[in-house]
């Protein structure tokens, strides 16, 4: 994932990584979750098992992840001709719902050259010719990928947090990229295991305005309730 695998990422929903308090000062606990090496290897695997048995594999945080954001695009009458960018793409299962539910102006990015196979392997077999697929490290990202309307993370962001390699200044990097990918007033859609609400917050706070919170699954145990998982949209100012 680092800076892109992950989104619609197939095997990469078994290895969620779990939220384990505050990431506070100096980030989360580095992971192999957090290196190229890693989902090089997962999508490779993916894309092996796509060609032996057709299995694409599973959704990270699950079907109802994708439901809840193009219910929001829905709901909010983005326009089917919106341009959207889908931040490390994975096995690119998003971005064929996406297609199937009428967007016509879809990209998705992936660091992994594996996952970009097996998502076009995958766009292939569902007859879809409307998608654009890129090779793509979003920390630096090419200047022609810019004027997006919306751009999705599920995951992707989660995995940067965790890289071995200053983890800080990829996420500031992160948020650089993405500004930079985003038209002014343009949404983000951000879908994280790893940070709350105020984190995400903080972390986008320079040149992004919280637009509206999505409602994601509660947990309860031990007297107290709360979401293993946060959905935020924000909006470039």
């Amino acid at each position: 994932m680092n800076s892109g695998t992950g989104d619609g990422g197939g095997g990469a929903g078994a290895a969620e990584p779990s939220r384990s308090g505050s990431p506070g000062e100096d980030g989360f606990a580095p992971s192999a979750l957090g290196t190229r090496e890693h989902w090089d290897a997962v999508y490779e695997r993916e894309l092996q098992t796509f060609q032996e048995y057709g299995d694409t594999g599973e959704i990270w945080f699950g079907e109802e992840s994708m439901d809840r954001l193009i219910r929001w695009m829905q709901n909010r009458k983005i326009p089917l001709d919106a341009s959207v960018l889908d931040i490390g793409t994975g096995n690119g299962v998003f971005l064929v719902e996406l297609a199937k539910f009428g967007f016509s102006d879809i990209t998705g990015i992936d660091y992994s050259p594996s996952a970009i196979q097996l998502s076009g392997s995958i766009i292939e077999k569902e007859g879809l010719s409307n998608i654009k697929l890129k090779v793509e490290d979003f920390l630096n990202l090419s200047t022609k990928l810019s004027g997006f309307h919306i751009c999705i993370d599920k995951g992707t962001f989660d995995a940067i947090s965790l890289n071995p390699d200053n983890a800080i200044e990829k996420r500031k990097q992160y948020v650089k990229s993405l500004s930079g990918a985003l038209n002014v007033k343009g949404f983000f859609l951000i879908t994280s295991c790893n940070w709350t609400k105020e984190e995400l917050l903080d972390e986008f706070s320079e040149g992004f305005e919280l637009f509206e919170e999505l409602p994601t699954p509660t947990f309860s145990f031990g007297g107290r309730s709360g979401n293993s998982v946060t959905a935020l949209v924000f909006q470039k100012t």
